[in-house]
């Protein structure tokens, strides 16, 4: 599926997000000016039937970047449903399609990409797709941070590499500052959950749910051999 396969309502509404000009993330709204946003369809984040579908999307979405990379790319995933799902629930449904995702990678004899780890409990965690490794950021009605809330699901994956691209140009830190200023100015409060790669693991941002010091994360990146017996879950 590509983005003309998504429902024009879903997708209109996403973009009429991120158009919003009290939506924070400028990177997004980047990425949606140059039409560098894929976006594509899914029924239920409860489901694994569109699994397949969506991980085949994530590796030609990496695939693509490593043939000609560029700033400002995204792939995001939209949920036709539930839109009734509490922070706790959005966020065991979203990780329940990340190791869905993340086992089919690695069934399909995908490696991990190597400048992350693929622990969560490592401050240097990364999901990898398609040898790529991805930052993920939730959305769904129910979020407490604005900045979060969508009318229905959605999983929105960045590129790390786009990351350290900004770091090399000296743009991230000006970037991220913006980002900030604007979703303080939005909520009016900063995301207690934020924090720099290398400091805490990202997966504690990914739902957009504050979790304590004692939260563990829900995921594990298994061997090949393991995934296979899964695929169709």
């Amino acid at each position: 599926m590509t983005e003309t396969d998504t429902p024009p309502d879903l997708a209109e509404a996403f973009r009429a997000m991120i158009l919003e000009k009290s939506f924070p993330c400028v990177g997004a709204k980047s990425a949606l000016g140059r039409g560098t946003l894929d976006l594509l369809t899914a029924r239920s984040i409860r489901s694994a039937w569109d699994d397949l579908a969506i991980h085949e999307a994530l590796m030609r979405f990496a695939w693509a970047y490593k043939q000609e990379p560029g700033l400002f790319r995204s792939f995001a995933v939209l949920f036709e449903e539930p839109d009734d799902l509490d922070e706790a629930g959005f966020e065991a449904a979203m990780w329940a399609r990340l190791q869905s995702l993340s086992d089919k990678d690695a069934w399909r004899g995908q490696p991990a990409d190597p400048r992350v780890s693929s622990d969560p409990a490592d401050p240097h965690f990364g999901l990898s797709f398609g040898g790529e490794a991805f930052f993920v950021v939730g959305l769904h009605p129910g979020a407490s941070r604005p900045a979060r809330r969508f009318e229905r699901p959605a999983l929105v994956f960045n590129l790390h590499d786009q990351f350290e691209t900004l770091r090399e140009q000296n743009r991230y830190e000006q970037l991220r500052a913006s980002i900030i200023a604007r979703d303080v100015a939005l909520a009016g409060s900063a995301n207690p959950m934020l924090s720099r790669h290398g400091e805490t693991s990202e997966a504690r941002q990914y739902s957009g749910r504050a979790v304590g010091a004692d939260w563990r994360c829900p995921f594990s990146r298994r061997p090949g051999g393991d995934a296979g017996l899964e695929i169709l879950s």
